[in-house]
């Protein structure tokens, strides 16, 4: 009888930690996004929630909060209660650069990643009847007339316009840098022939490529989307720079909860359907887990800092 005593009592031990586990979600998981509705990184994260809904066993909801180039949004987050509620939709590198380049409201150390998701490489574009067939024919003008031809980016720090600052250093050339607001303001500027170039990610063309023809793209391989487009890399180039999407949660997350918003965003990442819904919004899949995209992130950031170091984008034109 006092063995059957101890047992049960040994049980309600064992038992006591599984009791204890927080219920999760306990609400409506929200999804930030730092940009207004209709982006890449809305479409992205609007697809991810439907996905992520059945895998977490509750409603996914997004939340627009678009300001200072998403670091209204980061701030929110990173003050946000970190019970796995509320989430952010990370875009690169404007994450890790907006710290670097100004006085900001988070840091990168207020995030813990889940996971990254999508990655879609900036490009350099011209028009279809430009007399620049190739890259080599830009870098030959280019040294010809410094800063006679322009460059049409949505705006100093982003990935497009920071594929021009690693191209003007690996290269060795000046391009004058024009900025605009946004991606349809780029489009119709280059098809008016007011720039000579542009920047936009792989994707956007490719979904529209009406009298634009890609040069070269900074991804680590030619996209699925544009396969005869060569690589700066392949081309003898330094040159990595894509806008990448993915999720992350407030640090400090209990273990368990993150664990289980990586476990379920790992599943998404492999359900068939969300990749053709990706490859149908022309997005490019490449699915990092949390720790090891937060290696990826530290050294990403060190390159940055070192990079604001050489050549201020700021400073830029």
């Amino acid at each position: 009888m006092r063995m059957h005593r101890r047992t049960l009592l040994l049980s309600a031990t064992l038992a006591a930690p599984a009791l204890a586990q927080p219920r999760f979600p306990e609400r409506p998981i929200e999804i930030v996004v730092g940009f207004t509705p209709g982006g890449g990184t809305d479409i992205m994260a609007r697809t991810f929630a439907r996905f992520l809904e059945p895998r977490i066993g509750g409603s996914v909801v997004v939340q627009n909060r678009a300001g200072a180039g998403g670091e209204v949004a980061f701030a929110a987050v990173a003050r946000a209660r970190p019970d796995g509620h509320t989430l952010i939709a990370t875009t690169m590198p404007a994450f890790l650069t907006i710290p670097i380049e100004r006085t900001a409201q988070y840091q990168a150390a207020q995030f813990a990643p889940v996971a990254l998701i999508v990655s879609d490489p900036s490009c350099l574009a011209v028009h279809e009847q430009s007399p620049i067939r190739t890259l080599a024919d830009l870098i030959e003008q280019a040294k010809r007339q410094p800063e006679h031809l322009t460059f049409g980016s949505p705006g100093i720090g982003t990935d497009d316009h920071l594929q021009l600052v690693l191209l003007q250093i690996a290269a060795g050339i000046r391009l004058t840098s024009v900025n605009f607001p946004g991606s349809a303001q780029i489009r119709t500027a280059l098809l008016g022939r007011h720039v000579d170039t542009i920047g936009l990610n792989v994707g956007e063309i490719a979904a529209a490529p009406e009298n634009m023809r890609m040069l070269a793209h900074s991804g680590d391989r030619r996209s699925i989307f544009a396969r005869a487009v060569p690589t700066y890399k392949e081309l003898g180039f330094d040159v990595d720079m894509s806008s990448e999407r993915g999720i992350m949660a407030p640090a400090g997350t209990p273990p368990e909860i993150l664990a289980r918003l990586r476990e379920a965003t790992a599943a998404v990442a492999q359900d068939p359907a969300f990749i053709r819904a990706m490859e149908e919004q022309y997005t490019e899949m490449r699915f990092v887990p949390g720790e090891a995209w937060a290696e990826e992130l530290r050294e990403r950031q060190a390159r940055f800092e070192a990079l604001w170091r050489r050549s201020p984008w700021r400073e830029a034109r």
